[in-house]
C-alpha cells in the first residue's frame, strides 16, 4: 500500500497493491497510446483487445490506475446523462434520444458482466435508484420525471411511491414521495477499476504511471499521432485522450472542461438496530430533488455514503491535490446525514473525500476520434461516468476500428462542445450558478414552495 490509500475509501479498501507501476522510460512506438488510466480508458482497452488481440496498447497515467474520478465516485452505476431526454431530444431528434437513453440502461447491465467476463469481483448489485421528495415541494419534479419517461417509452422501468410505500424501502426524514427505478447498480469503485487495470494487463496491455503527459500532436508524416512526456514521446496511428477533468490541464483542450468538485462522506458500518430504523435493505440508490446534486449509496459493509457539491470552483480551472476535502462542504454532508436519518444523529464519520468531475459548455459529453488526425476523446460525463465511460470505451472502438454500428450512430458521437469563456468571465458565472442554485435550494426548502422554472439558477439546472 502507498499513499495512495487516502485518496479514498474505495482505493483504501480495493484489496489491490496500489504500489505505482513503473514509470515512462524512454520513447516507444504502439498501435493505440491512452491517456488515462481510469475507467474510460481502461474500457477502451478491455474491447480494442478483444476486438484485435493483436494490438499493442499502451496506457499512460501520472499517478495511478483508478487515481482519479474512477477511484473516488459515489459507487452509482446508473443509466444516466446530465442531460435530460427532452433536452437532447431538442438538439438531436427524439428517435436520438431513446437510442441514447436506452444504451445507458444496456451499460449498466454491460458493466455488471464484463466485469464477470473478466473476473472481477466489483460488488456489482442491481438494487434500482430512489429519488425522493423530503416535502411537498420536490413533488412536481418527480411527476416531471415520470412523465418524461413515459413520453419516451420508458416508464415501465419507473414508477411513483407514496409516503407509506417509500417508508416500506427506505426511511428518511421528511420523505413524502419518490420515483423509484429498476436501471440502477451500485459498485465498489475501486475493484472494479483495479482489476480492470490487472485484466488489461493480463491481455498485453502496457501500463505506464507516474508520467504525466504535457501534450499530444496529430499525426505526422509517419502517421503517428503522439502524446508528450518530461519521460520520453508515446507515438501511436491512434491516441486516445481520457483523462476527464484532467484533460482542462492540456492546451488545447482548457475551455472544453471545467473541474467542478463533487465531494463526499462517509460513516462508520452502522449497527444491525440502525438499520432496522432506516430500512434500505435493497441497496438502492439514493438521491432527492435539490438542485446542488447529492447521492447516496450504502456500502457492502454497511455505511451510509453520502456525496453532494458546493465546493467553489476556483479561477483559471486548477486541479490541486488541496481541492480534494473542502472543510464546510464535507461539514455540511455530515449535517444532511443526521438531517435525513435522525437515528444516526451521533454516528461517527470514517472517510471524506472528493475530486474533480468534467464538466463541457452544454453539459453534453462527448466520444470522439478523427481518422485524419488519429486524435480520439471521451470526456464531458458530468458525474454519471460509471456506466458511461464503458458505453465510451465500446464506442471508441468501433471508432478506431472502422466499424459502423447502432452505437457509432448515437447522438454523443463526434459532438463538439462550445468553449467555456475566459477568465474572469468563466469564474464569475460558474460561481454565481453555484451560489444561486445553493440559495434557491435552501429557500425552497424553508418555504416548501416548488420552483417556478423561471430562474435563472433552474435553468442552468434544467438538463
Amino acid at each position: 500500500m502507498t499513499e495512495h490509500a487516502d485518496v479514498s475509501f474505495w482505493l483504501e479498501t480495493a484489496g489491490d497493491d496500489l504500489t505505482p507501476r513503473p514509470a515512462l522510460d524512454g520513447s516507444l512506438e504502439a498501435d493505440v497510446a491512452i491517456l488515462g488510466a481510469g475507467y474510460t480508458g481502461l474500457w477502451t482497452a478491455w474491447y480494442l483487445h478483444r476486438r484485435d488481440p493483436s494490438l499493442r496498447i499502451v496506457i499512460v497515467d501520472q499517478e495511478i490506475a483508478g487515481f482519479g474520478a474512477s477511484g473516488r465516485n459515489g459507487a452509482w452505476c446508473a443509466p444516466d446523462f446530465n442531460l435530460s431526454m427532452s433536452e437532447i431530444a431538442r438538439r438531436h431528434g427524439v428517435d436520438a434520444a431513446r437510442r441514447l437513453q436506452q444504451a445507458t440502461y444496456d451499460a449498466v447491465d454491460e458493466v455488471g458482466r464484463a466485469a464477470d467476463e473478466a473476473g472481477i469481483d466489483a460488488g456489482f448489485h442491481k438494487g434500482g435508484g430512489i429519488r425522493l421528495a423530503r416535502g411537498p415541494q420536490g413533488v412536481p419534479a418527480l411527476e416531471h420525471s415520470l412523465r418524461e419517461y413515459e413520453r419516451f417509452g420508458f416508464g415501465e422501468h419507473y414508477r411513483l411511491l407514496d409516503a407509506a410505500q417509500l417508508r416500506e424501502r427506505i426511511r428518511v426524514a421528511g420523505a413524502i414521495r419518490a420515483l423509484v427505478g429498476d436501471g440502477e447498480a451500485v459498485i465498489h469503485p475501486g475493484r472494479l477499476v483495479r482489476g480492470l487495470a490487472r485484466a488489461v494487463e493480463r491481455q498485453g496491455t502496457t501500463i505506464v504511471e507516474q508520467t504525466r503527459v504535457t501534450g499530444f500532436r496529430p499525426r505526422d508524416d509517419a502517421g503517428l499521432a503522439t502524446l508528450t512526456t518530461a519521460r520520453g514521446l508515446v507515438r501511436a496511428p491512434t491516441v486516445v485522450l481520457a483523462g476527464e477533468a484532467w484533460l482542462t490541464q492540456l492546451g488545447p483542450l482548457h475551455r472544453q472542461l471545467i473541474p467542478l468538485y463533487s465531494l463526499i462522506v462517509l460513516t462508520e458500518p452502522l449497527s444491525d438496530a440502525q438499520w432496522a430504523e432506516i430500512g434500505w435493505a435493497g441497496r438502492e440508490v439514493v438521491a432527492s430533488t435539490r438542485l446542488s446534486i447529492d447521492y447516496l449509496s450504502r456500502t457492502e459493509d454497511g455505511r451510509v455514503l453520502f456525496g453532494g457539491r458546493g465546493a467553489p470552483y476556483r479561477f483559471g480551472s486548477p486541479i490541486q491535490p488541496g481541492f480534494d476535502r473542502h472543510d464546510p462542504t464535507h461539514e455540511r454532508l455530515r449535517g444532511f446525514v443526521r438531517e435525513w436519518f435522525p437515528v444516526l444523529r451521533d454516528v461517527r464519520f470514517t472517510h471524506a473525500w472528493g475530486g474533480p468531475l468534467g464538466m463541457p459548455r452544454d453539459w453534453h459529453p462527448t466520444f470522439a476520434y478523427d481518422p485524419e488526425t488519429g486524435i480520439a476523446s471521451a470526456r464531458g460525463y458530468v458525474g454519471h461516468g460509471v456506466s458511461a465511460t464503458n458505453l465510451a470505451g465500446r464506442v471508441l472502438t468501433d471508432l478506431i476500428t472502422g466499424t459502423s454500428s447502432p452505437l457509432t450512430d448515437l447522438p454523443v458521437v463526434n459532438h463538439r462542445s462550445r468553449n467555456w469563456e475566459v477568465e474572469p468571465f468563466r469564474f464569475i458565472g460558474v460561481r454565481y450558478a453555484q451560489s444561486a442554485m445553493g440559495r434557491l435550494d435552501d429557500r425552497i426548502a424553508r418555504t416548501g414552495r416548488p420552483p417556478t422554472g423561471r430562474s435563472l439558477a433552474e435553468r442552468l439546472a434544467d438538463h
